[in-house]
C-alpha cells in the first residue's frame, strides 16, 4: 500500500492537482477573499436613462460611471445595464448616507471633459467630432487620433505656437470652483515639475488648474473647520483629500457646502493620487508640427509603453475617455437601497453550510453508490481541492465573490462530481463494481470517459459563455465560476483522480 500510495504522489498529473492546490491555500492566506455587495454591504443605486439607449450606448454609460465613481476611492464597483433605460449601480462597502448622496450626485451629473493647455480650457467633450482607430507601432509606441472643431483647432494652435514639447492635460469631471483641502505631500508634488518633467517654464499642475477651473487648493495644516469655510467662501464645494478622516466629519456637520473626502489607496503614490481627484488624463507632449501656428482639426495623442499590452491598454482607455467623456444620456436615480453588512455575514455562513453539506452530499452519494470508501474519499477530497482552487484563482485575479458566484461554485463542484462518476464507472466496467472490464485497455477506457468529459465541459462552457456575454447583471458572477470550476476540472483535477483512480480501482 505504501509503494502505492508512492506511486501515486509522484505521478505527473497529481502533482499539478498538488501544486495547484498549496498555491490556492497560500494565495488565500495572504490576499483575502473580496465580496460582492450581497455579502460585504453597500448601497444599490437605480438609475433610469432619459430615453431608451442602444446597446453601444449602455455600454458607454457604464465604462463613464465606473470611472467617474473610482475617483472617490471606491474600488468594489458593479454597474448592470438592464434592458434599454435601467442602470444599476452596486458600491459594496457604503453604509454612510452621506457617501451614497455622493455617489447619486455624480449618476445624476452628466459629466463635463476638458481640453486644457497651461490653464486655459480650449475645447470639452462636445469639441470632439471624432476619434479615430488606435495604432500600435512595433517599438510600442502608441496613436489615438481624433477630430477637434475648427474653433477649438484655432484656440489650441495659437495657445501652443512656438511650444514643442509642452504639455496638454485631459480633465473628466474636475472639481471645478472648489476649495481642495490637501495634505502637504500632495500640495508639493502638485507645485513640483512633476506634471511637466520637461518643461520647467511651464505652469506647475497647481497653478494649471487654479487658472483652469477656479480651484483653490491649500495644504492641511491643522485648520479649523471655521477657517476653512472661510477658504471656501464662493465656491461651491469643498474637496478633503489625503487629510485625517475627522476633518471630514467635523466640517461636514458645519458646511453648508457640499463636502467629499478622497483617501489615499493602497501603495497610490501622490501622482496617481492626483490624477484620480481631478480625473486627469496625461499631460501629454505637443509635437513640434503642431506649434507652427496653423490649426488643425486633425489631432492625436501618442505615448510609449514597457510592451505591446501596456500600450493597447493605455490607448484605449484614452479612447475610451475621448469617446465617452460625459454620460451620452442624463441619468435620473429612482431608487436607493441600502444592505446591511450583518446580512451579508449571515449568508456568508450559509454559502459555506450549503458548500459543507454539497461536499458531504457528494460523500454519501458516491459511498452508497459503490460501496467502497477508497472510491468515496477520493472523490469528496477531489471536490473539495477544486472549490479550494477556485476560491484560490478568485483571490488571485481579486474577483468580487457574489451569491450567484458562491452558486456557481457550488454548480461546478456538481458538474466534476458527474465526471468522476463517469471514469468510475468506465474503469469498473459494465460487470459490475467488483469486476474489471477486460475487453478494452484501461487507456481506451480513459479515452471514452474523456471524450464525454470534454463534450460536457463544452456544452458548459458555451452556455456559460452566453451568460458572461449577453447578461451583465449577477447572472455574470455564476457564468465565471462555473466556466472557472470546468476549466480547473477537465485540465487539473479530473485528470488528477483518473489517476488516482486507476491505482485504487483499476488494478484489483
Amino acid at each position: 500500500m505504501n509503494r502505492k500510495l508512492k506511486r501515486i504522489l509522484l505521478n505527473g498529473r497529481v502533482l499539478l492537482l498538488l501544486f495547484f492546490l498549496i498555491g490556492s491555500i497560500i494565495t488565500l492566506a495572504v490576499r483575502p477573499l473580496s465580496f460582492g455587495i450581497d455579502i460585504a454591504g453597500g448601497v444599490s443605486i437605480v438609475a433610469q436613462t432619459e430615453h431608451p439607449v442602444s446597446a453601444d450606448t449602455m455600454e458607454l454609460i457604464s465604462t463613464s460611471l465606473q470611472r467617474r465613481i473610482n475617483t472617490l476611492g471606491l474600488r468594489q464597483v458593479q454597474i448592470e445595464g438592464q434592458g434599454n433605460d435601467i442602470v444599476i449601480v452596486k458600491v459594496a462597502n457604503v453604509t454612510d448616507p452621506r457617501e451614497a448622496e455622493q455617489i447619486k450626485n455624480l449618476i445624476e451629473s452628466q459629466g463635463v471633459f476638458y481640453l486644457e493647455f497651461n490653464g486655459v480650457v480650449f475645447g470639452t467633450g462636445e469639441d470632439i467630432e471624432y476619434v479615430g482607430n488606435i495604432k500600435i507601432e512595433s517599438s510600442n509606441r502608441w496613436h489615438v487620433p481624433f477630430r477637434v472643431s475648427k474653433t477649438a483647432a484655432e484656440k489650441f494652435a495659437e495657445l501652443v505656437k512656438g511650444k514643442p514639447g509642452w504639455y496638454v492635460d485631459m480633465f473628466l469631471d474636475p472639481p471645478t470652483n472648489s476649495l481642495l483641502v490637501v495634505s502637504k505631500s500632495v500640495y508639493n508634488t502638485m507645485n513640483s515639475t512633476a506634471f511637466n518633467p520637461q518643461v520647467p517654464e511651464q505652469l506647475p499642475l497647481l497653478e494649471r488648474v487654479s487658472k483652469a477651473f477656479n480651484i483653490k487648493v491649500v495644504p492641511y495644516e491643522n485648520q479649523t473647520p471655521e477657517e476653512l469655510l472661510q477658504l471656501a467662501e464662493g465656491k461651491d464645494k469643498i474637496v478633503l483629500v489625503d487629510v485625517p478622516k475627522e476633518l471630514y466629519d467635523e466640517l461636514s456637520k458645519v458646511s453648508d457646502l457640499p463636502v467629499t473626502y478622497v483617501d489615499r489607496g493602497p501603495n497610490e503614490d501622490d501622482v496617481s493620487l492626483i490624477k484620480r481627484v481631478f480625473g486627469l488624463y496625461g499631460p501629454y507632449s505637443v509635437s513640434e508640427g503642431l506649434t507652427l501656428g496653423e490649426a488643425s482639426p486633425e489631432v492625436e495623442i501618442t505615448g510609449t509603453a514597457s510592451n505591446r499590452y501596456e500600450a493597447e491598454q493605455e490607448a484605449t482607455k484614452i479612447a475610451t475617455v475621448l469617446k465617452s467623456g460625459s454620460l451620452p444620456v442624463k441619468l435620473k436615480v429612482l431608487r436607493t437601497d441600502f444592505i446591511s453588512p450583518r446580512l451579508g455575514e449571515s449568508f456568508k455562513r450559509q454559502a459555506l453550510y450549503a458548500g459543507l453539506a454539497a461536499l458531504v452530499a457528494v460523500f454519501l452519494i458516491v459511498y452508497f453508490r459503490y460501496r467502497k470508501l477508497k472510491i468515496a474519499l477520493p472523490v469528496a477530497s477531489t471536490s473539495l481541492s477544486e472549490a479550494i482552487i477556485i476560491l484560490g484563482v478568485a483571490a488571485l485575479i481579486k474577483w468580487d465573490l457574489d451569491l450567484p458566484a458562491i452558486a456557481g461554485i457550488i454548480a461546478a463542484i456538481g458538474t466534476g462530481v458527474d465526471q468522476q462518476i463517469v471514469i468510475t464507472d468506465e474503469l469498473l466496467g459494465s460487470g459490475g463494481v467488483r469486476k474489471i472490464a477486460k475487453r478494452s485497455s484501461i487507456l481506451k477506457r480513459m479515452g471514452r470517459a474523456f471524450f464525454v468529459i470534454f463534450a460536457s465541459a463544452a456544452t458548459t462552457i458555451a452556455a456559460m459563455s452566453f451568460l458572461l456575454v449577453y447578461f451583465v447583471g449577477t447572472l455574470k458572477g455564476f457564468a465565471v465560476t462555473t466556466i472557472l470550476g470546468v476549466l480547473i476540472g477537465i485540465f487539473i483535477t479530473r485528470p488528477a483522480y483518473a489517476e488516482i483512480a486507476k491505482y485504487l480501482v483499476g488494478e484489483e
